[in-house]
């Protein structure tokens, strides 16, 4: 899941009541005597997230309810992807799950946030993140039909759903969309789905992963977007620390740039529709880059 901008904060209640009835009682069998110690649940989506400590330990519980796109997502990272991270200690390893309650439980890892910290404009920081997306992206590839033009589809979608972006806009993305001519079969690999410093953890100077809702398999540059419209705007040597680190750069001119334009659309789209506006103010952004880059001919 997309994380939000705000540091974790005590929490004021229990939070065992933010879990379902089923899920507690879970919780409480494989945790006795768990204590929640911090709610670190977004707020704009359905899913809680909490650190809880039991038996001297600290632990990550997540639930999600029938809605929740991002819970199998998770699981599915957990048990299929993170192997090259939780062998090194830099990613959560899972500790529990039941797929029908729709919880589970990862170990904690220690740390800070890389977002909002002195780390999140260090080059050494970009090298290691690379370094660590390049061990996702290298468990294999496969080779899918159809995948571009569902994602257009879903772009053209987004233009369809309520947001704020304005009708001569539409008009140009709309066109530009429809216009595309996309290859048949794309190769795709393990993906986070939401890579950037708000789901990076620093402890001894070490960089690890933690969120992985949105993981799935896509094409290896989607993993750029995030960076390249935040923290890479104005900051070539952490562009270039993070190529360094990832060893090589897949952004081709134009899957990148179909990449940007689907991008663009479903961030201010998507914020628009659950009330984000410093991210839907992001997206608006994005679109405009999208739509100069279209003006100059490039």
């Amino acid at each position: 899941m997309l994380r939000g901008r705000a540091l974790p904060h005590p929490v004021t209640h229990s939070g065992v009541e933010r879990l379902t009835p089923g899920q507690a009682a879970l919780v409480g069998e494989w945790l006795p005597g768990f204590v929640v110690v911090h709610d670190h649940s977004w707020g704009l989506t359905s899913t809680v997230v909490l650190e809880v400590r039991a038996a001297g330990a600290h632990f990550v519980v997540k639930a999600a309810d029938a809605s929740d796109g991002h819970f199998p997502r998770e699981v599915r990272a957990h048990r299929e992807w993170l192997e090259p991270w939780t062998a090194r200690g830099r990613a959560p390893r899972l500790r529990h799950v039941d797929e029908g309650q729709r919880v589970l439980v990862t170990e904690f890892l220690p740390g800070t946030l890389v977002q909002g910290g002195a780390g999140e404009g260090e080059p050494d920081v970009y090298r290691q993140a690379g370094e660590l997306l390049a061990q996702l992206h290298g468990q294999g590839s496969r080779v899918v039909a159809g995948y571009e033009e569902a994602e257009r589809a879903k772009a053209l979608a987004w233009l369809e759903k309520p947001h704020r972006i304005p009708d001569l806009a539409v008009e140009r993305l709309r066109e530009d969309v429809s216009s595309w001519i996309v290859p048949a079969a794309t190769k795709v690999v393990a993906t986070h789905g939401d890579w950037q410093p708000r789901n990076w953890i620093i402890d001894g100077g070490l960089v690890s992963a933690i969120d992985f809702g949105r993981a799935d398999l896509r094409p290896a540059l989607t993993d750029f977007s995030r960076l390249s419209v935040q923290q890479f705007r104005g900051r070539p040597d952490l562009e270039r620390a993070f190529i360094e680190g990832y060893g090589s750069d897949p952004r081709d001119d134009e899957s990148w740039r179909r990449q940007r334009v689907r991008e663009a659309i479903s961030t201010a789209a998507w914020a628009h529709q659950v009330g984000d506006d410093e991210f839907e103010q992001q997206g608006h952004r994005m679109i405009a880059d999208v739509l100069e880059t279209e003006g100059a001919g490039t």
